[in-house]
């Protein structure tokens, strides 16, 4: 049965072509599945209406891809980690969270998967990754990872410490409360 392929089909055929399949094959797969039609005059004009739908869709998306581009083409993205000796990170930078840091700092959200980075970043410094947007429109980002500042784990312990100071003064409050119910006065040291 001679059918016309309007979807790919891998080891198969691509979107346009003609072939001859085995019929309980065309029926029973590819109509069904609208992958093929049966090769007519009619299958002919379905054919030129998927191929233009599908590159104009192809157009229009390399277009916004690189408008896309333009914006991260050359943009700094800063992330901090842990580091231990050496300049070496606890754990390592991945493609995720190369993603999550152009969403937090540009507000656009990039696929992980569209970040090539041949091994994750486990050491300080500078580097250019390359973000794959369409075919062969690939900007490059420049990412800056420094190490996590100690004014931060400061920041925790004088968080821990206010916490404690409170709860000293309401155990000295609840003390008072207690001494007056019962008219116990007890000296302090």
């Amino acid at each position: 049965m001679k059918v016309v392929f309007i979807e790919d089909v891998p080891n198969v055929a691509e979107v346009g072509q003609v072939r001859e399949v085995a019929d309980g094959y065309a029926r029973n797969f590819l109509i069904p599945r609208k992958l093929a039609v049966l090769a007519n005059s009619a299958a002919s004009n379905i054919l030129d209406s998927q191929l233009k739908k599908k590159v104009k869709i192809q157009a229009q998306t390399e277009a916004e891809m690189t408008e896309l581009a333009k914006l991260l083409e050359g943009s700094e993205i800063t992330l901090q980690a842990k580091v231990g000796a050496k300049e070496r990170l606890y754990g390592s930078i991945t493609s995720s969270d190369i993603a999550e840091g152009i969403s937090n700092s540009l507000g656009l959200e990039i696929d992980k998967r569209k970040i090539e980075l041949a091994e994750p970043i486990r050491e300080l410094g500078n580097y250019e990754v390359p973000v794959r947007l369409f075919k062969e429109i690939m900007p490059k980002i420049k990412l800056a990872v420094l190490a996590e500042e100690k004014a931060g784990e400061a920041k925790k312990e004088s968080k821990e410490k206010k916490a404690d100071k409170a709860e000293e003064k309401a155990a000295e409050e609840e003390e008072v409360i207690t001494e007056e119910t019962t008219g116990e006065v007890k000296e302090t040291e």
